[in-house]
């Protein structure tokens, strides 16, 4: 008698299946030949750009010139005692810090309000939510500079009528003003996005939960608090994450409503590097910007494997308490 094993691969033997990689890739030709063009696209405009920046980054090169001299780890050792590079990279963080959460915080807030199938109208609010998502990013850096304006701008005279203020504010031009009201914009135009995570999130907690929840008497925080929280952080994280990593890439809008100052108050990495690889006012440093923007990345990429790791070990515990409860 035949083996079991033996007797499923005569099986596949007769009805045709194929059997080896070879068979396998062969019987999807097309789907590669469909995928082609993307693959192609992929590696002409984000594969190879990202290999040349990191041998870029060991060389001193200006773009201009048609040679590049090889300089080793010195550009990385320039950008460890650069000054200019560290509070760039600090406000960067400093924006990320505060962005974020607000972010996140309002956008769950939005999407439970938005989630309640009893509201009516409740698709024309999730798209005015999203709008300034779709709305391209220099527009909304340039309206949202004009809107700001001290001198004849909206938001000064709301403010002014209101009584809230005794004379028109800087937004934009106030060092210590300028970072937090992109931020704030920032958020504006980007908190539709995070709402649309929590939305889906939102959406795969089991209806059945909340109608037993009702009927025993659970309040709508109790419900939030014991069925929602725990149903949707395994979405959180990711949410979390993409967010993050979004915030980091804030250059169109600062490039448009500030172009990084008053005084650098808004450079953050992104426009540092910016600056030293295609300002006009000095020679190019494409060789020390590639440098940056690789310490850089690697910096974010650490940032990123760590709060994966929180996530998972705070998990992890969680369900260790879990576990030692039942028993």
């Amino acid at each position: 008698m035949l083996r079991p094993a033996e007797r499923l691969a005569g099986a596949d033997r007769t009805s045709g299946s194929p059997t080896t990689l070879r068979e396998r890739l062969w019987n999807s030709r097309w789907c590669y030949v469909f995928m082609l063009p993307s693959l192609v696209l992929g590696a002409l405009f984000t594969l190879y750009p990202m290999i040349s920046s990191w041998y870029i980054s060991f060389t001193d090169w200006s773009g201009l010139e048609s040679d590049k001299r090889f300089v080793g780890v010195e550009n990385y050792r320039e950008a460890v005692g650069d000054a200019a590079f560290w509070s760039a990279f600090g406000r960067t963080f400093a924006f990320t810090a505060v962005a974020v959460p607000v972010m996140l915080i309002l956008a769950l807030f939005a999407a439970l309000v938005l989630n309640d199938a009893s509201l009516r109208m409740r698709a024309v609010f999730r798209t005015m939510f999203f709008l300034p998502v779709v709305t391209t990013t220099a527009i909304v850096g340039v309206v949202m500079s004009l809107i700001m304006n001290p001198f004849d701008g909206p938001l000064n005279a709301v403010l002014l009528d209101l009584g809230l203020i005794d004379r028109p504010v800087d937004f934009l031009g106030d060092p210590d003003l300028a970072l937090w009201s992109v931020a704030g914009v920032f958020v504006w135009k980007w908190m539709g996005m995070s709402m649309i995570y929590w939305l889906v999130a939102l959406q795969t907690v089991p209806q059945e939960l909340y109608e037993a929840a009702r009927v025993d008497g659970c309040t709508r925080r109790q419900t939030h608090r014991h069925i929602t929280v725990p149903m949707i952080t395994p979405f959180a994280v990711v949410i979390i994450l993409i967010t993050f990593v979004g915030a980091l890439q804030t250059f169109p809008l600062v490039q448009s409503m500030t172009q990084g100052g008053p005084a650098f108050a808004t450079e953050l990495v992104e426009l540092y590097i910016y600056r030293l690889a295609f300002a006009a006012d000095f020679t190019p440093r494409l060789g020390y910007a590639s440098a940056v923007a690789v310490f850089f990345g690697i910096t974010v990429l650490i940032f990123t494997l760590a709060q994966v790791w929180g996530v998972r070990r705070a998990g992890a515990m969680q369900s260790d308490v879990k576990e030692v409860n039942r028993r």
